[in-house]
Order: structure tokens, then C-alpha cells, then sequence
């Protein structure tokens, strides 16, 4: 598609190839991503990785609307309103969310786009500060997340879940 503007219909397509490309995914999410047995996706995609950061934005809005509900409310506790925020997501687009997980080892733009997701929940749930340097926020974010990946059918940790997270950061603490 290149820099030129995306008609409704190719919007439309896209978003039809994408939830094909699931729809085979869920089979197997965990599997090869089906990108060359869903007719057009070659076409409207050009490429594999093209799609899954495709999927990487769709997740991120699903993410980004779960969030706003949270902190619509200002919870009191942060990491709590982020947990839930990411399990929700998480149980209501599984597909989506092992899909993304599996494809970030095969493509580095879609780990880049996802560390950045990451320093954004660290700093959403309140474990880190904007200002903070860009490795330590992505620790912070990749501790956090790691977290949260327990399963969304688990109950949130009755620990506390900042002191297990400073626990991972800093074994000795």
C-alpha cells in the first residue's frame, strides 16, 4: 500500500483477510501463522510481517479501549486497573493475543512495537516514569508484562503484585 491512502473498500478487505487469517489461527494458534493459505492476503498485506503489525494494532486498540474503561473510574491502584485492563483484552481476542506472541520472534518489527507497548503499561500502572531511560522502562515493562501473561483465567495476584515485580527486577531484594 506504500505511502498512498487506503480506501474504505481496501479497509474493509484488509480487516476481512485479517479475521480469516485468525479464524485459520485459531486451529492452531500457536502454529505457523496462515498467511499464504487466505486468498488476498499476499495481495493487500504484501508480507507476513505487514499483517501481524497489522494484528499489533488491532491489539493495541482493543488495549488501548480496555485501558481507557479502567482509568475512566481513576482507580486507586494502578497496576490493578492495568491487569485487568490486559486480561480482559487478553480473554476476549486470545486468538489475536498467541498469535502476537508466537510471531514476535520471527519478526524484530513487531518485537520493537511490542516494547514499546511494554513501557507504556510500566508506566501506566505506575512502576516507572516517563522520563526514565529507554532500557530501564523496557525492563520494567518486560518484568511487568511477564506478569501479566500468567493467564488472564487467573485471579489477579492477592500479593502484592509491585513488591513480586521489584522481586523479579532485583532477586535479592
Amino acid at each position: 500500500m506504500g505511502a498512498e491512502l487506503m480506501s474504505w473498500t481496501d479497509f474493509h478487505r484488509r480487516r476481512e483477510v485479517a479475521d480469516a487469517v485468525l479464524r485459520r489461527a485459531a486451529r492452531d494458534p500457536r502454529g505457523p501463522l496462515p498467511f499464504a493459505q487466505v486468498p488476498g492476503a499476499r495481495e493487500l498485506f504484501g508480507t507476513e510481517e505487514q499483517l501481524v503489525l497489522s494484528l499489533q494494532y488491532r491489539w493495541s486498540q482493543v488495549l488501548g479501549g480496555h485501558l481507557r474503561t479502567e482509568f475512566e473510574s481513576e482507580p486507586e491502584d494502578h497496576v490493578d486497573a492495568v491487569t485487568r485492563a490486559w486480561h480482559e483484552a487478553t480473554r476476549r481476542n486470545r486468538t489475536l493475543r498467541a498469535v502476537l506472541d508466537v510471531a514476535t520472534e520471527r519478526h524484530p518489527a513487531l518485537r520493537r512495537v511490542q516494547e514499546a507497548e511494554q513501557r507504556m503499561l510500566a508506566v501506566a500502572a505506575g512502576l516507572a516514569e516517563p522520563g526514565e531511560p529507554v532500557e530501564e522502562l523496557t525492563k520494567v515493562g518486560a518484568a511487568f508484562t511477564a506478569l501479566l501473561r500468567h493467564g488472564p483465567e487467573l485471579p489477579a495476584p492477592r500479593r502484592n503484585p509491585l513488591g513480586q515485580l521489584l522481586r523479579m527486577l532485583a532477586p535479592t531484594a
